[in-house]
């Protein structure tokens, strides 16, 4: 497993220096921002999604009270935080102790070890759990033993279930659904629209899905501001789509989207994954006799991260496009962001630039034509034919 403060030879930084990641999750946020930071990332985050309780929601009570007045055979628990939810819902409804009492008579199905955690915490037992924390797995089992004419109750959690509900129904079983909380549109959609900007200037390296909802949420967001073909194209070429699991990829797939998943659905692997695919989607040149490594917002140049401002950047990548070519000023002042018609912004960003390298000769000048990264003379003929 990756260090969680160095990667092996590259001291004094995370293996996730010099990249921008955003956050779309609601839920656990602190504890995935806090992740990618000690490995280094800046993270931008913006909640595409809020988790709305429902204590007082009619469809939960009425849902609590069928499953006390006629047990069922199966009770499906999903997620910790939903069958937590659920138990203080029937507290307060003065049910707390029929449902405990009801749910110790029947097959109790936990999703994973969190939702164990919960389960025996309210002094039950669960009779399986499967290894894979998939819900796929569950249903794999319900099936095989058989659910025609079976009871089966399952506990929502804010999103769909692809088929699942489905795949009882059509074996046989008559389905109580537990709807325990919902998701809902942010409060604040200023987050949301700084991430979608950053996704279409290329601010961001990657975006982090942890639930489907949050993910058709973002899309959806982008569709009524008229980015969305922008956002598709950024998503599939320079910004990676990374999700907890092949249920958060749905919507982004079926836009075209190709997404990483780690094999284990989970925050950790997740990060893990990002400290893999990002790393190796950075442009790296033999520069002046220099290590040059180009990421989101740093370069490391012999290992050493050095922080470059955004118009920098824009040169640097510029350059990179065509490493050892001249890339006249004027074909570098349209890279600049805002720069308008004054090549001198040109010379201004480029001594930045150079400054901040810390390596100036990794930029040559070219009179009269413009400027050429100084690539090495052995790797010029890879390069020529770019």
């Amino acid at each position: 497993m990756y260090d969680e403060q160095q990667q092996p030879g590259r001291p004094g930084h995370g293996p996730l220096a010099g990249f921008t990641v955003g956050v779309t999750a609601a839920r656990r946020a602190d504890e995935l921002g806090a992740l990618l930071q000690r490995r280094g990332a800046a993270v931008l985050h913006a909640p595409a999604l809020r988790i709305v309780p429902l204590a007082d929601d009619g469809d939960l009570l009425a849902a609590t009270k069928e499953i006390i007045d006629r047990a069922p055979d199966v009770v499906v628990a999903t997620t910790a935080i939903g069958f937590r939810g659920w138990i203080e819902a029937a507290d307060g409804w003065g049910l707390g102790e029929p449902l405990l009492d009801r749910l110790r008579g029947v097959e109790l199905l936990a999703r994973g070890p969190k939702v164990k955690g919960a389960v025996r915490a309210a002094g039950l037992t669960e009779e399986w759990s499967p290894s894979s924390e998939s819900m796929a797995e569950v249903l794999d089992r319900l099936l095989e033993e058989g659910v025609d004419g079976r009871l089966i109750a399952v506990q929502l959690h804010g999103e769909p279930l692809p088929g699942f509900v489905e795949a009882l129904r059509a074996g046989g079983a008559e389905v109580v659904p537990v709807p325990v909380y919902r998701w809902m549109p942010p409060e604040d959609i200023g987050p949301v629209d700084r991430l979608l900007d950053a996704v279409v200037s290329r601010g961001l390296d990657a975006v982090t899905f942890t639930s489907a909802p949050a993910a058709a949420s973002l899309l959806s967001r982008a569709e009524e501001r008229g980015l969305l073909g922008e956002v598709l194209v950024a998503l599939g070429h320079d910004v990676l789509a990374a999700c907890v699991g092949p249920v958060t990829a749905v919507p982004l797939q079926a836009r075209g989207v190709d997404t990483v998943q780690p094999e284990r659905f989970r925050l950790g692997p997740l990060v893990q994954l990002l400290c893999q695919e990002l790393p190796a989607r950075a442009r790296v040149l033999p520069v002046a006799g220099h290590r040059v490594e180009i990421r989101g917002h740093a370069v490391l140049v012999d290992g050493e991260l050095r922080p470059v401002p955004p118009a920098g950047m824009s040169l640097l990548r510029a350059l990179s496009r065509r490493p050892g070519w001249v890339v006249a000023r004027a074909d570098l002042l349209r890279a600049l962001p805002g720069a308008g018609r004054d090549e001198h912004a040109v010379e201004t960003a480029m001594a930045r630039l150079r400054s901040a390298l810390g390596a100036p000769k990794l930029i040559q000048t070219v009179v009269k034509r413009g400027y050429r990264l100084a690539l090495d003379p052995a790797a010029d003929a890879k390069y020529a034919d770019e």
